[in-house]
């Protein structure tokens, strides 16, 4: 009979506290999700002032770069936008999406009554379109901080909604303990200590995903585009890192790498791998020369004799096209040309083996040329029958995949997917560069 008693306590202690951790991890999820909308809320009004900046600087100065940025500017307010009317949707938070439609009606107006007058009239006196412009801001100021409040106050309810979870799982597990006595003891410790876990899990991802995040900034003369995608893990993070950094008005530094291992210890490493390189950068503009000072500062630095990493340094002169690169044992670095697809040479071992010379080469690039740099989740792809794609399938894959930057990298990730089942087996981080009008060869 006391078996089983104790096998139906033991079924039933099993599937709450099944039920407890998938309610909180979609909580969580969640809650991530609002964090995120946050963010792209206020993405959104930094790029409304952007907006306004580029339509004044331009309006003083009649340089038409500041036209083209004001362009970039809608369309990244357009991009932003619908992501966040995305997440909206997916909460049903009907008065929120009224309060966007709002704030996005506003802003359509603005650049009717405001932007475009002062595009098509730079000369005209700015009184009345000041006084125009003001009234917008103060309202759309004003509706930014109603959907805040919304956000905010969903933020809050889902937090809510977590405890009471919580609170609820306890006094389950108490009458649980009552009835069940030790075994219903030993379970709802074990509750708790998921439920601490699944807490302490989010707080790390949001705080690495802030930390260790790899973006790209825009560039003149360039369109840029990147992507990440992470396989599954426990923290979602892993040693993947993509950086792009303006050195000067003419030269930006371009890296990107991969740190042997996952987890936190390769997602702590990305941190200093981004920024040791761009302090080495601002000193020195010779890749190779940057490579073997970071390499010695890593032997030095890292005390994890098992932690290599491999990779990409280049500087890109954005008026001529020159790239100046070195290659530290990484071979997923390409040049798209009309022509075909050229892999760059690897110039120097992997970092933290040895304490080897890194040579420098220079690739010329030309209006359409692309350079396609990637981690080697793309190479060491393999489709379920076990066949890896290598270098000459991801240089199929590059050559057919579209033009525009962003899109080719949203496309080599799918394809990754898809060749792969659905399921990454390796991180994968792309960052594509491609030279537009302004380029000459030198």
């Amino acid at each position: 009979m006391w078996p089983a008693i104790l096998a139906v306590g033991l079924i039933l202690v099993v599937f709450v506290a099944f039920q407890v951790r998938a309610h909180i991890a979609d909580t969580f999820a969640r809650q991530r999700a609002i964090q995120q909308t946050q963010l792209r809320l206020e993405e959104l009004l930094r790029l409304e002032i952007g907006e306004q900046n580029f339509i004044r600087a331009y309006t003083i100065t009649k340089d038409p770069f500041y036209r083209q940025q004001y362009e970039a500017s809608v369309r990244q307010f357009s991009d932003g936008e619908a992501s966040i009317r995305r997440e909206l949707e997916s909460e049903d938070l009907a008065a929120t999406i009224g309060s966007m439609d709002e704030y996005s009606s506003a802003q359509s107006d603005w650049r009717r009554e405001v932007a475009q007058p002062m595009l098509e009239h730079p000369n005209a006196k700015p009184s009345d379109i000041d006084k125009r412009n003001k009234i917008y801001s103060d309202y759309e100021e004003q509706i930014a901080n109603a959907i805040r409040v919304d956000l905010a106050g969903r933020n809050r309810q889902l937090a809510s909604d977590a405890v009471r979870q919580l609170n609820r799982t306890l006094w389950v597990s108490a009458l649980l303990f009552l009835f069940f006595g030790v075994l219903a003891i030993t379970f709802n410790a074990l509750g708790a200590r998921l439920g601490r876990k699944l807490q302490r899990e989010r707080m790390t991802t949001d705080i690495l995903q802030r930390a260790f995040r790899s973006e790209h900034i825009e560039l003149p003369n360039c369109l840029v585009g990147s992507a990440y995608a992470a396989a599954r893990s426990n923290l979602a993070v892993g040693g993947d890192v993509f950086d792009m950094y303006r050195l000067s008005d003419t030269l930006a530094l371009i890296l990107i790498a991969d740190v042997s291992g996952k987890g936190v210890d390769a997602a702590v490493l990305t941190a200093f791998i981004k920024f040791t390189i761009r302090g080495i950068a601002l000193r020195r503009r010779d890749p190779g020369a940057i490579l073997a000072e970071f390499n010695t500062a890593f032997s030095h630095t890292v005390d994890n004799p098992y932690l290599f990493v491999s990779m990409f340094v280049g500087v890109l002169d954005i008026e001529s096209g020159a790239l100046r690169y070195a290659s530290a044992g990484h071979d997923s670095a390409f040049v798209r040309r009309s022509s075909g697809v050229q892999q760059l040479a690897v110039t120097g071992p992997v970092l933290g083996v040895m304490e080897e010379p890194f040579g420098t080469q220079i690739v010329h690039l030309t209006e359409g040329d692309m350079v396609v740099l990637a981690t080697d989740g793309l190479t060491e792809a393999r489709s379920r029958r076990g066949e890896m794609l290598g270098e000459t399938g991801a240089m199929e894959m590059i050559e057919h995949s579209s033009q525009e930057p962003q899109r080719l990298a949203d496309e080599l990730v799918a394809k990754v997917r898809a060749l792969e089942g659905n399921q990454l087996r390796d991180d994968l981080a792309i960052l594509a560069i491609r030279l537009h009008a302004g380029t000459e060869h030198v």
